[in-house]
């Protein structure tokens, strides 16, 4: 079975933006596992979520130029209204993170696939699905 990621939007505007933390340059670790995608034929999910909020930051343009690279690779998974209430109900529960954050992870792990991320918001839902930085993951 292919190994399946979805990336959370700091990722990709991680890629868009050439960001750096303090120490490390995170596009170098963003363009890195991309590149080790493509190599093991893994599957990269994104959903609109994702998108709209790439949006904020870009043009339909420049997220559509910088998706056109790995198009083989990416697929669009759909959220729909159980996400959005479960998300609802989790929410009650976990303080630290946002909605949005908690329908990416319900999206992930309903699709059996890796999340993706350095936003700390998603260390309260490492119970709900897998959360690795993209220096973290092993590839097979």
């Amino acid at each position: 079975m292919k190994q399946r990621f979805y990336l959370d939007t700091a990722i990709w505007r991680d890629y868009f933006e050439d960001r750096h933390d303090n120490l490390r340059p995170l596009r170098e670790f963003a363009f890195g596992f991309l590149k080790n995608c493509e190599k093991h034929n893994c599957e990269i999910l994104y959903s609109p979520l994702v998108k709209r909020e790439l949006l904020a930051h870009y043009s339909e343009e420049r997220v559509q130029q910088v998706f056109s690279s790995f198009l083989g690779m990416l697929r669009e998974v759909k959220v729909c209204s159980e996400h959005l209430n479960e998300a609802k109900r989790i929410r009650q529960n976990v303080s630290d993170s946002h909605t949005a954050d908690i329908i990416h992870a319900v999206l992930a792990r309903d699709n059996r696939a890796t999340l993706i991320t350095r936003d700390k918001h998603f260390e309260g839902l490492i119970g709900i699905v897998q959360v690795l930085k993209p220096e973290e993951v092993t590839f097979y």
